[in-house]
């Protein structure tokens, strides 16, 4: 990479027009692989999210989708503009992304068509792969990201998110994960990207999937729901926790979350923990429910766009962020309003 400096003449003119020049010739050879996260053959919120951001650094984008049937996502994700190509993996191998598998079929499309950047979202599937990736191409990985200012620099949080950080890469490849609430999710249109076999690659024997115990919902999905209730220790139980959440999200139509606290206390399953080391949300509405507000929480959820609070503790930290907040027994306050919602 090269490094400009701006010099200012004796005159007081800038001397910009080369620099200009140069990030324009940069800017053109700038292209970029999407990793598509799907499942039962429907793409993943985040990756829609990821294409926006992806979209920010100019140039190509092509789109890698693997798996034992990946056709028919291939030509969903062909659909989206900006999608210049999609690359296909068709192997059962793929099918449940594990990363010892997925990341040397990264690194060969990034070195058969010299792609300068590769990104996936923030989430689990793109946590797990790209550190792998990184570390087989022997570059640096830009964490959650949430701006891009240009093609080698980005806007990360650090400090769980009470401070924001802008990092330049020097290296040739940027492997990069993507705060899907940072970025609005892209919207289908008439492309129609062509669509080419991935290049081959090795697939690892040492790592082999043996099964997954999941558990089927009705209720949006935590990650992309609009509406979001969580709970926290002071709920006390598991009992209390299933019966006052989900009730409660039932009658707003909610998807429902959990603190770090409620999740090692056994509340829940730690699938629901919202926070620096669960899921980053950003619902249109956030009620939390007898939560504190640590930091690592807050990191989670703070850029939700009204944050309601339920909580006996007027001094709780979580009530100086929340747009609205209830300082009242939550055995109380939650069954009245679940019982309003109904009707």
């Amino acid at each position: 990479m090269f490094a400009y400096t701006i010099q200012v003449a004796r005159s007081g003119v800038r001397a910009t027009l080369p620099l200009l020049h140069r990030r324009y010739a940069t800017a053109q050879s700038v292209s970029s692989l999407l990793l598509v996260e799907h499942k039962d053959n429907n793409i993943a919120s985040s990756t829609f999210n990821t294409l926006t951001a992806a979209s920010k650094l100019g140039g190509s984008i092509t789109a890698l989708v693997a798996g034992e049937n990946p056709e028919q996502v291939a030509t969903t994700i062909a659909k989206f503009p900006g999608v210049s190509k999609v690359l296909t993996a068709k192997d059962k191998a793929y099918e449940h992304g594990i990363s010892e598998v997925y990341a040397p079929l990264v690194v060969a499309a990034q070195k058969t068509h010299n792609f300068t950047h590769l990104l996936a979202s923030n989430s689990a599937f793109g946590k797990n792969i790209l550190p792998r990736v990184a570390a087989l191409l022997d570059v640096a990985q830009i964490s959650d990201i949430i701006g891009i200012e240009g093609t080698d620099t980005f806007i990360r949080p650090i400090y769980a998110g009470n401070a924001i950080a802008k990092v330049k890469s020097n290296d040739s490849v940027k492997v990069v994960t993507v705060r899907s609430t940072a970025f609005p999710a892209a919207k289908e249109g008439d492309n129609s990207a062509p669509t080419e076999p991935a290049p081959e690659s090795e697939k690892s024997s040492l790592t082999e999937w043996v099964g997954e115990e999941l558990q089927k919902s009705d209720r949006p999905e935590l990650g992309s729901a609009s509406r979001v209730v969580s709970g926290g220790r002071a709920l006390k139980s598991r009992e209390n926790f299933d019966k006052l959440m989900f009730s409660l999200a039932d009658a707003l139509g909610a998807a429902v979350g959990a603190s770090r606290a409620a999740v090692d206390s056994g509340y829940c399953d730690n699938a629901l923990q919202v926070g620096q080391t669960g899921k980053v949300v950003a619902p249109d509405l956030y009620l939390a429910v007898g939560i504190s507000g640590a930091i690592q929480h807050i990191a989670g959820m703070k850029d939700s766009k009204v944050i309601a609070a339920i909580n006996n503790d007027a001094e709780a930290p979580i009530l100086q962020i929340a747009d609205f907040g209830l300082i009242a027994d939550l055995f109380t306050a939650v069954p009245e309003l679940t019982e309003k919602l109904k009707k």
